[in-house]
């Protein structure tokens, strides 16, 4: 499978001026199998939840529906997400055919930036099926928490996503985290982070591919763009027959 990478620097809290972006950054180069978005992928990371979010099925989602549809990929893609009287850091998987497959909200809000305060944790950890890949999904702060990750590691996932705004004090954490849960679990994990500013933190990117003996496939560093690579499930296959590590796993 293909995977694409989208890296930039969105507006702050300009949906529109963003999806001119997106639209201005993808090309015929981007055909991929899926297509993964940052974290929060019209707005930033903004603590302004109840004036920026919207149903699962509002404008947010048919644009990504529309992008999914023309080049033929499925799409994972962050919303702010109003549910009753809750809001979400929501993560949506959009099939090629346009059509919401699942949603992940994010477990860990972080009290660090008072997103705990303006966003209501997930409770659940969620494995999907994207082009036959049993995939786990996780969103930005998640990627601290291995408990999380080694739910997915038990149940065997094939490839992990984590979507963020991972700021660049702290990019050594987001690069050491990617590849130890790929090494751990067996797996490949793709990160996606944002570059550029906003009014109080700094992001220079690395968005990145890991395969499941920890080596990096592909990574982006500062610039927008996008960025791609090719997972083969034969190879996590072969690697856990190997190394069959994960079967001695005894807490989880």
């Amino acid at each position: 499978m293909k995977l694409s990478l989208v890296q930039y620097n969105p507006a702050w809290e300009n949906k529109e001026s963003n999806k001119e972006k997106i639209l201005s950054l993808l090309t015929d180069n981007c055909r991929s199998s899926l297509i993964i978005f940052p974290e929060m992928s019209l707005t930033g990371f903004t603590m302004k939840a109840g004036k920026y979010a919207e149903d699962l099925k509002e404008s947010s989602f048919y644009f990504f529906s529309k992008i999914a549809q023309e080049y033929g990929a499925d799409v994972l893609c962050g919303i702010i997400e109003k549910s009753g009287n809750a809001f979400y850091n929501t993560l949506l998987y959009i099939d090629s055919k346009g059509e919401l497959k699942d949603t992940y909200r994010k477990i860990h809000p972080s009290s660090y930036s008072s997103e705990d305060k303006n966003y209501t944790a997930g409770s659940s950890p969620v494995i999907t099926s994207i082009s036959g890949w049993k995939t786990g999904l996780s969103i930005c702060y998640d990627l601290r928490f291995p408990e999380l990750y080694r739910k997915y590691g038990k149940e065997r996932v094939s490839l992990i996503v984590n979507i963020a705004n991972w700021p660049d004090t702290r990019i050594e954490h987001w690069r050491t985290l990617l590849k130890a849960r790929a090494i751990e679990n067996q797996c490949y994990v793709a990160g996606v982070n944002r570059t550029g500013t906003d009014p109080k933190l700094t992001y220079i990117g690395y968005s990145s591919v890991f395969d499941p003996m920890g080596k990096e496939l592909v990574t982006l560093h500062k610039d927008e763009g996008i960025i791609s690579a090719e997972i083969s499930g034969d190879y996590v296959d072969e690697v856990r027959t190997k190394l069959p590590f994960l079967n001695d796993m005894v807490l989880i």
